[in-house]
């Protein structure tokens, strides 16, 4: 079953990693292999969903109700673009260095004739983002996955993605800021945007799985694995083991 790409974000960016209660948790030979932590981890999905239902949802719901369309964007666009610098990074790691001067480009172009960001005139001539991340990167260097994981307020992430996350902290120009208030500041608004953007994808997950735990673990799998090989993942027989 191929997923829409509104419900891979869903899955790596929801701050909580999930939007529903708790499905049956899989015993015995029915457990899947890619997530040897399932119940832990199906616990640790119930605290983030009854924490984004208490707070990070209404907040999100808020904030979409009283922002204009058009400033919504330019919020979006303005965290695009600190993720493009640690996109170019990665690239450059990946030794994909015709990527990593793209990414440089578009940084160069939004920061300037973009305003801080907040336009995206870099896609309208033809330099279009690449998200890559440290996780990524330990993929392209061989890095198996590792676990499956749902990390606490972070929600869905593997072995080797909750490895990258550390340095993916470091490399975020936000992390850098020395100023409290304006570093958690934009980290807040940072995650409530996130948040108000995958409404909609949130309500077709609601009407589309009957245990939202396994569907969102399996599309996180199955998107990151395709970021891994940019899009072209080897049929799954043919890939050594990692």
């Amino acid at each position: 079953m191929k997923i829409p790409a509104s419900l891979y974000r869903l899955a790596l960016v929801l701050i909580l990693g999930a939007t529903l209660g708790l499905g049956g948790c899989a015993t015995g030979d029915d457990r899947d292999p890619r997530d040897p932590l399932e119940p832990l981890n199906r616990v640790t999905y119930k605290f983030n969903d009854m924490l984004d239902r208490a707070l990070i949802k209404p907040l999100a719901q808020g904030y979409e109700y009283i922002m204009p369309a058009p400033a919504n964007q330019g919020v979006t666009n303005f965290f695009n673009n600190l993720a493009d610098i640690r996109s170019a990074l990665n690239n450059l790691l990946q030794l994909k260095v015709g990527r990593a001067f793209s990414d440089v480009g578009r940084v160069a172009i939004n920061s300037t004739v973009g305003i801080l960001g907040l336009i995206d005139v870099a896609s309208n001539m033809n330099l279009p983002r690449y998200g890559e991340d440290f996780g990524q990167t330990l993929g392209v260097w061989g890095a198996g996955p590792g676990p499956f994981i749902v990390l606490p307020l972070l929600g869905p992430s593997s072995g080797r993605d909750t490895v990258g996350l550390v340095v993916d902290w470091y490399t975020d120009p936000i992390t850098h800021i020395n100023d409290d208030a304006w570093r958690w500041g934009l980290r807040g608004l940072d995650i409530i945007d996130t948040r108000a953007d995958l409404l909609n994808a949130s309500r077709v997950l609601e009407e589309a799985s009957l245990d939202p735990y396994a569907f969102i673990r399996d599309a996180f799998l199955q998107r990151r694995r395709s970021l891994v090989y940019d899009g072209n993942p080897p049929d799954e027989f043919d890939e050594p083991p990692q």
